[in-house]
C-alpha cells in the first residue's frame, strides 16, 4: 500500500463535516479503490468550539487557515467556506504554494474562475469542483468525460433545490409564496436571507459553470439574465394544470449563431411552464436534475440530491480521490478543468432575451369592464402576437379581474413592446407578469 496523501479542510460547516464524515466512514472503501489512504491531517474553522457530532482525534484543529495551506503535510486543500473574498484569497493561496485545492463553490467559481484556473495553470496544479453544481449528482464530470465526444444541443436544469421545494408546495398546497418560503426557512431548505436561492442568483451563478463545461463560454454570472420566483402565485399553478403544464425554476444553456453570423450562447435563469409529461416536470421537493442533449447521445437526465451534507460531500470525497490518483501517478492536468483547454474557451456573446423566440404565458389585472379583452387582444395583434387560449378567472366585487393568456410562439422583443402598450391602459391595474413555455425537453 502506498503512503497517505494528506489532506487539510478548510471550513467545518454542514458540508466541511460531512465530508470529515466521508472520510472516516469509508476509509476503508477509499483506500481499497486508491491503493492508498487519504489522511485528513489538518482543519481550519472560525468555530472551534461547537460540537459537530464527530470524532476529530488525531487531526490538528484550529482556526489557522493560513497555517494549513502552508503547512507541508497538506497536499491538497478542501475550501468550503463560501463567498467570495476570502475564499478567492486563500485558494489563491493555496494554489501559490503549490497545492491542489477541491472546492463546492460555485459563486466563487462563477465570478473569478478565471483568475483561479490560469494561476493553478501556471503552477500545475488542479482545482476540481464538482460538488459546485448538483450537489452530488456528477454532471460536470458527465459533461468533462463520458460526453466529451458530443457536441452539446441544450441544457435545462433543476439546479437550486430551495427554490423547487417551494415551487412544489405552492403547487400542492395552494399556499402563497411567503408562507411557503416560511416553512422552508423553518425546515432548514431555506437560509434566514433566501435571495441568492429564490432570486436565482445561485442557480445563475451554476449555469455560468454548465456553460463553459458544455459550450466552452466564459462568462460570469452577472452576463446571465436572471429572474426569481418571488412573482409566482397558486393563480399560476392552477391555469398551468388547466393546459398540462408544472412551473420549474429552470437553467436554460443552447449554442446558438449570434446576428453576425459568429457563436453565441443562449443563457438564462427563470420560472418556466414545462410539459407536465417531461422528466424535468416530475422532479419534485428539494431535489435537482440536470437534461442535457447531445449530438451523440441523444437526451439524457441526470437527477438526485442537490444539496446537504452527505450527497455534497460525495462529491467534495470523488474529487479529492481523483487528485490524489494523479498526485501519486505525478501526472497532472489529465483532463482540461472545464473540459474545454483553456486556449479554446472565449468571451462567448449572450443572445439577448428579445431576440428568442417562444410560447409564453401572460397575466393582466385588468377592469371588468367590456371591451377591455378586445383591447388588450388588439394590443397583441398589432404587435404579432397571436393569442393561443385565453382564461379569466374570477375576482372580488370591484378588484381588479386576473386575464390569463397563452401565446403562440412570438419574438420576446416584439411580446415586450405589446405588454408596454397594454400597461399604459388605464383599464390595467398592475404591470403584466410574463412567465416563458419551454417545450423542447
Amino acid at each position: 500500500m502506498g503512503a497517505a496523501v494528506g489532506v487539510g479542510l478548510v471550513g467545518l460547516g454542514t458540508i466541511g463535516t460531512g465530508v470529515a464524515k466521508v472520510l472516516r466512514r469509508n476509509a476503508d472503501v477509499i483506500t481499497q479503490r486508491l491503493g492508498f489512504p487519504l489522511r485528513l491531517v489538518r482543519i481550519a474553522d472560525l468555530d472551534t468550539v461547537r460540537d459537530r457530532g464527530i470524532d476529530l482525534s488525531g487531526i490538528r484543529f484550529d482556526a489557522d487557515a493560513d497555517g494549513l495551506i502552508r503547512d507541508p503535510e497538506v497536499e491538497i486543500v478542501i475550501e468550503l467556506i463560501g463567498g467570495y473574498d476570502a475564499a478567492r484569497r486563500l485558494t489563491l493561496a493555496a494554489i501559490e504554494q503549490g497545492k491542489h485545492v477541491v472546492t463546492a463553490n460555485k459563486a466563487l467559481l462563477a465570478l473569478h474562475g478565471r483568475e483561479i484556473f490560469a494561476a493553478a495553470a501556471r503552477r500545475g496544479v488542479e482545482v476540481a469542483f464538482e460538488a459546485s453544481v448538483g450537489g452530488g449528482i456528477p454532471i460536470l464530470r458527465s459533461l468533462r468525460e463520458g460526453l466529451a465526444a458530443n457536441r452539446i444541443a441544450s441544457i435545462h436544469g433543476i439546479v437550486n433545490g430551495t427554490t423547487n421545494y417551494v415551487l412544489t408546495e405552492m403547487e400542492k398546497t395552494g399556499e402563497p409564496f411567503e408562507g411557503v418560503l416560511k416553512r422552508a426557512q423553518e425546515l432548514g431548505y431555506a437560509e434566514a436571507d433566501p435571495s441568492f436561492d429564490v432570486d436565482g442568483i445561485d442557480a445563475a451563478h451554476k449555469l455560468t459553470l454548465l456553460l463553459a463545461m458544455a459550450f466552452g463560454a466564459q462568462l460570469t454570472y452577472k452576463e446571465v439574465p436572471t429572474e426569481g420566483i418571488r412573482g409566482i402565485t397558486p393563480l399560476d399553478f392552477e391555469a398551468a394544470a388547466e393546459f398540462g403544464y408544472r412551473i420549474k425554476m429552470l437553467a436554460i444553456g443552447r449554442e446558438r449563431t449570434g446576428a453576425d453570423g459568429r457563436r453565441a450562447v443562449e443563457a438564462r435563469v427563470h420560472p418556466t411552464l414545462i410539459p407536465e409529461g417531461s422528466l424535468l416536470a416530475k422532479v419534485e421537493g428539494a431535489m435537482n436534475a440536470i437534461a442535457v442533449h447531445g449530438d451523440a447521445v441523444g437526451r439524457t437526465l441526470f437527477y438526485g440530491a442537490g444539496a446537504g451534507e452527505l450527497p455534497t460531500a460525495s462529491a467534495v470525497v470523488g474529487d479529492l480521490m481523483e487528485i490524489a490518483r494523479e498526485v501519486r501517478r505525478g501526472s497532472r492536468g489529465r483532463v482540461a478543468p472545464l473540459s474545454f483547454l483553456p486556449d479554446h474557451l472565449e468571451p462567448l456573446p449572450v443572445v439577448p432575451l428579445g431576440e428568442l423566440t417562444g410560447r409564453a404565458y401572460l397575466v393582466f389585472q385588468a377592469a371588468d369592464r367590456p371591451g377591455v379583452l378586445g383591447q388588450i387582444a388588439s394590443a397583441l395583434g398589432e404587435h404579432g402576437i397571436s393569442i393561443e387560449s385565453v382564461l379569466q378567472k374570477p375576482a372580488a366585487a370591484g378588484a381588479a379581474v386576473p386575464v390569463l393568456v397563452f401565446t403562440h410562439p412570438a419574438r420576446e422583443a416584439a411580446l415586450r413592446r405589446a405588454l408596454a402598450t397594454i400597461d399604459r391602459l388605464p383599464e390595467i391595474a398592475a404591470p403584466t407578469r410574463l412567465v416563458r413555455i419551454e417545450e423542447e425537453l
